[in-house]
């Protein structure tokens, strides 16, 4: 059966989105067509009001502030010295969500496998250098690498370690309450809490 042309360009743009394939998005795609025009509506206009979201200039969390900072870096009791580098914002989240942690963050992106940081990590990375040397006089008292237990985790932990290992007192990674393999993202709070408290 050969697709009509808008189907293939809606599938085209959504088997981008992470977890959706040309597979899946071709449902999606039949989906909202059987539920009519208005649930339409309704989707195309929560899609249309993201465009109001845009990035933290200090750690590429969500805004929505006329300063350019997300909540947690505008926030006068977070512990500017003490940041956490996290892989996406589901993990910040989740972090947060302990009610553990009182420092800042920094959300990398999506590691690769192949243990390389690629150009817009490369670039965050950079960021956060200069907001150390400029907000913290060149050291920061704790950076904590909060990626998942797994291989690659490990090993892009040790990239970014080395890469900030100058400017902070001390590095430290979760504790191991996260089962190897495990994602932080999934974590109960009480799991995610004892892996904050014991990170070494």
């Amino acid at each position: 059966m050969t697709i009509p042309e808008l189907i293939k360009r809606f599938v085209d743009v959504f088997a981008e989105l992470p977890g959706i394939g040309p597979r899946q998005a071709i449902r999606l795609a039949f989906y909202l067509i059987n539920r009519g025009k208005g649930f339409n509506e309704q989707v195309s206009s929560a899609v249309d009001s993201l465009k109001e979201i845009t990035l933290c200039k200090n750690c590429f969390n969500i805004t929505r502030n006329q300063s350019g900072l997300c909540d947690i870096c505008e926030n006068p009791k977070r512990d500017k010295a003490i940041i956490a580098i996290v892989e996406k914002e589901t993990d910040l989240m989740s972090m947060e969500n302990t009610k553990k942690w009182n420092g800042v963050y920094l959300i990398l992106g999506d590691l690769k496998k192949t243990g390389v940081l690629d150009a817009g990590q490369k670039n965050r990375i950079e960021v956060l250098k200069d907001r150390i040397v400029r907000d913290l006089g060149g050291q920061a008292k704790e950076i904590i690498i909060a990626f998942n237990p797994t291989t690659y985790g490990d090993i892009n932990s040790q990239i970014v370690g080395k890469e900030l290992r100058p400017l902070t007192e001390k590095i430290s990674r979760l504790g191991r309450g996260i089962p190897t393999g495990g994602e932080i993202e999934f974590a109960d709070e009480e799991t995610l809490s004892a892996a904050i408290e014991r990170r070494d």
